[in-house]
């Protein structure tokens, strides 16, 4: 079967093509031939080995020493099962799913295995491969995060890094929880985060920034560039900040929820269940959730979707079409 091979850290260019042995399922197993996959933060920053300063030296022994251990990418993906293992009973060839991969990945392949018991799901009918292969990453981790936040209606909430896979899937989901939401973005996408819900859109360029800013019970990061102080400076006394992509509190975080009531949440491995990502595939084949599809881009071009991501300039999600 063709995949997508890494062959080392660095650009897109280290994606390269190589015919490799098709997968056979465990016992436990399905063998699913993919549809479609996505590019997210977690491929590129593997591929690229870009991590959180902190996390750099241990990620060499997690990840691999001068290449990725694993050697194909795609964290998440949708097809339909091939086969399945003598100890399956949820799943049958025929039926179409969508997972998460990882930790192992492997969804750049055009067949990849998965265990019954993973984050995977089946694909209800009128939601097609390519929309639902959106949600085992992105619109978990919102979902994720917002119920950790106690999000509940009119409580206020600044999404920092609102245009992108997981800050789309939040800023609609906190509209379904009733919240009032103050998105940040660049300018170019405003009406794009209006139109998902947002009561307010900030430019995150604009020279006062800061000052348009008011008070927030929850400040949700998905990009982690929007300063610690400020953040410190506009949550509520009993506010929770969260950050989705740094696993380590700063001092001043670790000072000021000594100091006051509020709590700092930081990235963490997600421990929901497939029922979320049930939960959230019901929502969209009822129209309640639309995943934001930027691009989409045929396998062969993989590289060329990697390093469109790698431009910054993507908006919701990027997705890989396998046929």
């Amino acid at each position: 079967m063709k995949a997508a091979v890494v062959s080392g850290y660095g650009g897109p260019e280290v994606i390269q093509f190589k015919e490799v042995e098709k997968p056979i399922p465990k016992a436990n197993e399905l063998l699913v031939e993919v549809k479609a996959t996505t590019v997210t933060v977690a491929d590129t920053r593997i591929r690229a080995f870009d991590l959180p300063s902190g996390t750099r030296f241990i990620g060499r022994f997690a990840l691999g020493i001068t290449k990725p251990r694993r050697k194909i990418l795609g964290a998440e993906f949708a097809g339909m099962v091939s086969s399945v293992g003598t100890d399956v009973s949820k799943f049958k060839p025929g039926d179409r799913v969508v997972a998460s991969s990882l930790p192992k990945f492997g969804g750049y392949a055009e067949y990849a295995c998965i265990p019954e018991r993973s984050m995977i799901c089946k694909i209800p009918e009128g939601v097609d491969y390519k929309t639902a292969v959106t949600l085992p990453i992105g619109a978990r981790t919102a979902l994720y995060y917002l119920l950790k936040a106690d999000i509940e209606p009119d409580k206020r909430i600044l999404i920092y890094g609102a245009s992108g896979s997981v800050g789309t899937f939040t800023v609609q989901l906190a509209r379904r929880f009733g919240a009032d939401i103050t998105a940040v973005c660049s300018s170019a996408n405003t009406k794009l985060v209006q139109s998902l819900g947002a009561t307010k859109v900030l430019d995150y360029r604009s020279p006062n920034f800061e000052r348009q800013l008011n008070c927030y019970d929850i400040i949700f990061v998905a990009v982690d560039k929007l300063p610690t102080q400020i953040a410190i400076n506009h949550l509520a006394d009993n506010g929770i900040y969260l950050n989705i992509t740094d696993p380590f509190k700063k001092i001043s975080m670790i000072r000021e929820s000594i100091r006051t009531k509020k709590r700092f949440i930081m990235a963490e491995n997600l421990k929901d269940t497939s029922q979320d990502l049930a939960d959230l595939l019901d929502l969209v084949r009822e129209k309640s959730l639309q995943p934001v599809i930027d691009r989409v881009y045929a396998f062969e071009e993989l590289p060329e979707a990697h390093r469109y991501v790698d431009s910054g300039r993507k908006k919701g999600n990027v997705v890989i079409s396998l046929g």
